[in-house]
């Protein structure tokens, strides 16, 4: 595939866990942790985009490329439209978003959803997600579920426990059916840039809005979603103290084993 460039969409501001994007991680901040792990894939560039002159900082010392943007961006989308005009990039090149508080994420998934998007002339984003093997996760409204079509492209995400088996939930209890092919969305996005300089100017959807669903604004002005499948979800960011508890521990784990 050709090049694709991976930007860290990194807000000071956090409801549940504020200025998590610079919390120590082995002696490294976790945003340029997301950033060295970007580094690892294939992208032919990495940068971090910021509201927050500590962030900027924090970035600029550990040697990663980053620019300062608005503060009033409603979206990490809305950012990375931004960055698209920082850059100069051209309307053709492939944009990688990869959230700043994922620092444990595998660099080969990165390459696979930018490789998907390069692949799939219909698309304007690609994504990826996993199989659901819980009952609990599948009616878990935190879990965004996607059901795609034969093509791999999404036809619809959603909170709600989608596919629903009217058959097997007829009894009104929460299972999960035997063989559902439930999918858990996982937030990775690849972009063409030609749609993210499109992105500011769509108006909200109204699915967007009910379901709290950036992705859906896509989808309800025609956009095409493709969507790669994986054996197994990655594992949760950092949204919570505990969140950052596990992460550190795991950092703790790898450098115990060299």
């Amino acid at each position: 595939m050709g090049s694709f460039a991976v930007v860290i969409p990194a807000r000071h501001a956090s409801t549940r866990l504020p200025g998590k994007m610079l919390a120590d991680l082995g002696g490294k901040p976790m945003v340029v942790r997301v950033a060295e792990r970007a580094a690892a894939s294939g992208a032919a560039r990495v940068v971090i985009a910021t509201d927050h002159a500590d962030i900027l900082d924090a970035a600029m010392r550990h040697g990663i490329t980053a620019v300062m943007t608005s503060e009033a961006h409603p979206s990490g989308t809305d950012r990375l439209a931004e960055v698209c005009q920082l850059l100069d990039l051209q309307d053709h090149e492939i944009v990688v978003n990869v959230q700043g508080d994922e620092p444990l994420i595998d660099p080969s998934l990165i390459d696979d959803v930018a490789a998907l998007l390069a692949s799939d002339g219909q698309a304007a984003i690609a994504t990826c997600a996993a199989p659901i093997h819980s009952a609990q996760a599948l009616f878990n409204p935190n879990v965004v579920k996607v059901v795609c079509n034969r093509a791999g492209h999404a036809l619809y995400f959603s909170r709600a426990p989608i596919p629903w088996d009217r058959d097997a939930l007829a009894a009104g209890v929460q299972i999960l059916a035997p063989g559902l092919a439930a999918l858990h969305h996982i937030g990775i996005y690849a972009y063409r840039v030609s749609f993210l300089k499109r992105f500011p100017t769509l108006a909200r959807g109204t699915l967007e809005a009910i379901e709290s669903l950036e992705q859906l604004r896509a989808l309800e002005h025609g956009y095409t979603i493709a969507v790669k499948s994986i054996q197994s979800h990655p594992g949760a960011g950092v949204d919570t103290i505990e969140d950052l508890a596990r992460v550190r521990a795991a950092f703790e784990a790898n450098r115990s084993s060299g």
